[in-house]
C-alpha cells in the first residue's frame, strides 16, 4: 500500500507524508551517510517521495543530492517514481539588513549545486526578524529566480498571517505554508486559518509528534531531566509548558493511548493521523531517522479517526493554556526562552 498523495497546485503532486531532514543535520546523533541513502531509497519505494530540507541544514542538501545521483538511472528509467525536494531559503539574521538579489541568487545556486538539479521543486522562504525591512523584496528576489526557471514553486515557512499578507499583496504567489502545527501547538488555527483558506495556501506541518514527545515512550514517565538529548526535545519541551505543563501533557497522552488502543496503533500514529485529518493540511513532515520507522509511518494511511476520537482530542485541546499568539511569535523573540535556543546564523556556516 502506497502513501496517499495530494495535488498542492495543478500539475504538482506530493506524498502527504514528507520525510524530514533536520535530524540529518547534526545535533541528533552521528549520521551514517550510506545508511541514510539506503533509508531514502526505502522511503521512496514505500511512496514517501517528498523530502523536506533546508539550506541551513548542514550537509542535508548534499546528502539528498548523493541519493539522487546514486539512483539516477532508476529515476530515469522509471523503476523509481519521481521525488519532490522541498528546501528552504533562510538568510542569516546578521545579513538581513544588507540582503541583495545577488545574495539570494548565490544561495539558490548553491542549493541547486548541492542537490545536483537544474530546478528546485519548492523553495520555502523564512525571515528571522520583521523589524528588519526587506522580506517583501527578498520574496521578490525568489520570484525573479522562479521566472528564470531556477525555482518551480514558492512557499513560506514560519511567517505569521500579517506579514504573509504583505507579500501576497505585493504579487508573490505561494503554494504551501510550512508551520509548526500539532495537537500541542494550535497557533496556525488562531493566526492563519482565514488567510490560508482564502488564498488556498495549504499547510505542511512540522512538529507533529513534538520531537517524539507525542509517543508511548513518554506515557506515564517522569519529566525527563535536563539537559535533554537533542535540540528537538529541548524545543518541544518548552511547547509542553506552554500547552499546560507536564501533568496536563500526561493526561493528553493517556487520552491518545485510549484512542490508539481502539485503532491498534501507537500514540505517534494518532497524533499524525489527527493532523492529516485537519482542514487545510496538505501534508505532515515526519523526521524519521531511519527506515525502521517506515512500517509505523505506513499505518497512518490505514486507519481513520472517527467523530468520537476527534471530539475527545478537540475537547482536551480546548483546555490547553497555549501556546498563544501568532505563528512562530514565541520563537522570534530572541530574548525569550523559545528564541534563546534558536540558531539564527547557520546559512553561511552551512556553506
Amino acid at each position: 500500500m502506497q502513501i496517499s498523495r495530494i495535488e498542492l497546485t495543478p500539475g504538482y503532486t506530493i506524498s502527504r507524508i514528507l520525510k524530514g531532514g533536520w535530524h540529518l543535520a547534526g545535533g541528533h546523533g552521528t549520521v551514517d551517510q550510506q545508511q541514510a541513502i539506503q533509508d531514502m531509497l526505502a522511503f521512496v519505494e514505500a511512496g514517501v517521495t517528498t523530502f523536506d530540507c533546508a539550506d541551513i541544514y548542514t550537509g542535508v542538501e548534499a546528502l539528498i543530492g548523493k541519493f539522487l545521483k546514486t539512483h539516477k538511472d532508476a529515476f530515469r528509467n522509471g523503476s523509481l517514481q519521481p521525488v519532490q525536494i522541498h528546501t528552504k531559503y533562510v538568510p542569516d539574521y546578521d545579513r538581513l539588513s544588507r540582503l541583495r538579489q545577488a545574495d539570494t541568487t548565490a544561495i539558490i545556486d548553491r542549493s541547486l549545486k548541492r542537490l545536483g538539479v537544474e530546478q528546485l521543486d519548492l523553495v520555502q522562504f523564512s525571515w528571522w526578524d520583521y523589524h528588519v525591512p526587506g522580506y517583501v523584496e527578498a520574496a521578490s528576489h525568489l520570484q525573479q529566480l522562479q521566472q528564470e526557471g531556477k525555482i518551480r514553486f514558492l512557499g513560506i515557512t514560519n511567517f505569521d498571517a500579517a506579514h504573509l499578507r504583505e507579500m501576497i499583496d505585493a504579487g508573490v504567489k505561494f503554494i504551501a505554508n510550512q508551520v509548526q502545527f500539532s495537537i500541542l501547538d494550535r497557533r496556525p488555527v488562531q493566526d492563519m486559518h482565514e488567510l490560508t483558506r482564502s488564498e488556498n495556501i495549504p499547510y505542511l506541518c512540522y512538529g507533529v509528534v513534538a520531537g517524539g514527545f507525542l509517543s508511548d515512550r513518554y506515557l506515564n514517565q517522569p519529566d525527563p531531566p535536563q539537559p535533554l538529548e537533542n535540540r528537538s526535545l529541548t524545543k518541544y519541551r518548552l511547547i509542553i509548558d506552554e500547552f499546560g505543563g507536564y501533568e496536563f501533557f500526561q493526561e493528553t497522552l493517556r487520552l491518545l493511548r485510549q484512542i490508539a488502543d481502539k485503532h491498534q496503533v501507537d500514540i505517534a500514529e494518532v497524533a499524525g493521523r489527527f493532523m492529516l485529518q485537519e482542514p487545510l493540511v496538505a501534508g505532515i513532515i515526519i523526521g524519521a531517522r531511519n527506515q525502521q520507522h517506515l512500517r509505523k509511518i505506513q499505518l497512518l494511511d490505514r486507519f481513520v479517526l472517527d467523530a468520537e476520537d476527534l471530539t475527545a482530542i478537540h475537547n482536551i485541546i480546548g483546555r490547553a493554556k497555549g501556546p498563544s499568539g501568532p505563528v512562530f511569535g514565541l520563537e522570534r523573540d530572541k530574548t525569550g526562552k523559545h528564541g534563546s535556543i534558536m540558531k539564527y546564523n547557520l546559512n553561511e556556516s552551512a556553506s
